[in-house]
């Protein structure tokens, strides 16, 4: 049977008095199609000559109900800042009901309760749900780094005759039906170049190109018992593969570049997918979601009214903090939202006194509103902006005259970055547990011993960037194409041997041994003594530790950054020995 067979099928069950022309309507298969099919069906025994279902059909029908569904909601939501500091995707409501809701709501009109819910980001916010509605929910404990194909994987074992839910998904008509004949994935008659595929004459989704056009993927699924297996092993074999952490699990659809379920088409304007502040602002303009207390923030630091804030996009998310783009009477703003557990990491009132410190000395992006309290700033964006490239000698040579420059300004703050003091403070936000590497106590002493050399040959303490990293320097040319570097980004910044923002700017770019000298001799024009380059190994080897331990307190509350934290506890190890051998060498210790 066929998936033009099948829809008719299903229509003759839904449809009183069915008539060709009325299976037509229903199914949207033109009258060829439906004369064809009833023809097909009826040889086949589906059907009885005067088109009533017969037994074989009665039990096909019967045993094609759908037993439970599955709603992915774990994910940050990422481009739906500002909103989803405050709600998770899944909370967002249109006219005065949450997304989720609705959707479990149109569930239960299809006689669907048994609800799987798998959540991780504010999964608190969801935990109603299981008196109100009687769900289930999974934690996805890894939702920050892996995708939704994690998630259903976690909820595979319920895969048999289910459907498969985005939360952010609102439907017009309900989606859900109490008999499915056939496993389908849902798209729109929408054509659209964010889509990775396009139905093709047979009904199937094939995969196109990045710049292709394709229908958009709306998302919901529908699987059948039959192929319920097939995705299950699918799941598990791509979710122990690290290179799908990333990877939405449409991913486990896929054979040889094309779907193993057929499509379903629906019209555009049936369902909407809510990604952006943008479109929940174009489906329901009075959605209390709307009235953003961040947006107020911009708005009043800008002097107008939130409701002129537009084309609010979200930008890459950083180590530490959100942030997103927004225009506001034709100039482009960027508001900074810290991010989890930034309160302990980062003094706001220090970074405060920095920005005003630096003001008015063309160093750094120009700052519109910052809170002291919470971290909330607003700058101007850069048009025609570029990060150093860290490969390149002219970038660096370009980055480091812009640092040194900076350094020779001698600027003051009141406070200090007290490097293995804050190792220190990283590792108490650990909460009692102990460090991820098995030999850390024995490498933070060696780090830790570096620091009388260090003590002994430290410059005069200055302001210094202390995250004086490659991305935090941007080329920035004007219409007239002259050229200007601006250092951003300033949250640690602090009183310090200025000569640790070199070693700052190696471990982040991952330099060998070889770029670290070629940056040294790059910022000391050719001239640095060698008391001078050891004690830099030291910075790369105690910085190291530094983040190391940073990214240890980040992953316990669910941030993975992967081969960073990695590299960076190398650099502590390997560091401390090349320091510690350079001395014995030169009898400096």
């Amino acid at each position: 049977m066929n998936i033009q067979e099948y829809d008719i099928l299903n229509a003759i069950f839904t449809t009183t008095n069915a008539t060709q022309r009325s299976l037509a309507d229903c199914s949207g298969h033109s009258l060829g199609i439906v004369n064809r099919s009833i023809k097909k069906l009826t040889s086949d025994g589906y059907l009885t000559t005067t088109m009533q279902p017969t037994d074989r059909a009665i039990a096909l029908y019967k045993h094609s109900v759908p037993q439970n569904a599955i709603i992915l909601a774990a994910g940050f939501g990422m481009r739906m800042v500002p909103i989803n500091t405050e709600t998770p995707k899944g909370l967002l409501e249109i006219h005065g009901e949450a997304l989720i809701e609705r959707i479990i709501r149109q569930l239960h009109e299809a006689n669907i309760h048994n609800i799987y819910i798998v959540v991780g980001f504010m999964k608190e916010q969801y935990e109603y749900l299981i008196d109100e509605y009687d769900v289930t929910l999974i934690v996805n404990a890894d939702y920050a780094s892996k995708n939704n194909l994690h998630s259903l994987n976690l909820a595979s074992e319920y895969l048999k005759n289910s459907y498969i839910i985005p939360c952010d998904i609102w439907c017009k008509d309900n989606p859900f039906h109490t008999h499915e004949l056939y496993s389908w994935y849902m798209v729109s008659d929408t054509q659209t170049n964010e889509s990775s595929v396009r139905v093709n004459r047979k009904m199937e989704l094939t995969a196109i190109s990045k710049t292709a056009i394709g229908n958009a993927m709306i998302g919901i699924s529908y699987l059948s018992e039959n192929d319920s297996s097939y995705i299950q092993q699918r799941l598990s074999s791509l979710d122990n593969d690290a290179r799908y952490d990333g990877c939405f699990w449409e991913e486990a659809l896929y054979n040889h570049n094309r779907m193993v379920i057929p499509a379903r088409i629906i019209p555009g304007s049936n369902a909407v997918e809510i990604n952006t502040y943008e479109q929940l602002r174009e489906l329901d303009e009075h959605s209390n979601h709307l009235q953003s207390d961040i947006l107020q923030i911009a708005a009043d630091a800008l002097n107008g009214n939130q409701e002129d804030i537009c084309n609010i996009t979200v930008l890459k998310k950083g180590m530490t903090n959100r942030s997103f783009l927004f225009d506001y009477q034709g100039i482009k703003h960027i508001m900074r939202i810290p991010g989890e557990g930034t309160d302990q990491l980062i003094n706001r009132r220090n970074e405060a006194a920095v920005y005003q410190t630096i003001q008015d000395k063309h160093i750094c992006d120009d700052i519109e509103y910052i809170n002291p309290e919470n971290g909330y700033k607003l700058t101007r964006f850069l048009d025609n902006a570029r990060v150093c490239d860290p490969l390149s000698t002219e970038d660096i040579t370009k980055c480091m005259n812009k640092l040194r420059s900076f350094h020779d300004l001698k600027l003051k703050v009141n406070h200090r970055f007290d490097l293995f003091g804050q190792i220190d403070f990283y590792e108490t936000l650990w909460e009692g547990k102990a460090s991820v590497y098995r030999d850390y106590q024995k490498t933070k002493a060696e780090v830790f011993a570096l620091k009388n050399y260090i003590d002994k040959y430290a410059a005069d303490e200055v302001l210094t960037h202390i995250d004086a990293v490659p991305d935090n320097f941007l080329f920035c040319t004007d219409s007239s194409g002259n050229e200007d570097i601006r250092l951003i980004d300033w949250e640690y910044a602090g009183m310090q041997d200025p000569h640790v923002d070199i070693a700052m700017f190696s471990i982040y770019a991952f330099y060998t041994r070889e770029q670290i000298d070629q940056l040294i001799d790059i910022y000391f024009n050719g001239n640095c003594p060698d008391t001078t380059r050891i004690k830099i190994y030291c910075y790369v080897a105690v910085a190291g530790l530094l983040w190391s331990n940073w990214c240890e307190y980040k992953r316990n509350l669910g941030v993975d950054f992967g081969e960073y934290s990695l590299k960076q506890y190398r650099y502590a190890k390997e560091y401390s020995r090349l320091a510690k051998k350079e001395c014995i060498d030169r009898n400096l210790l």
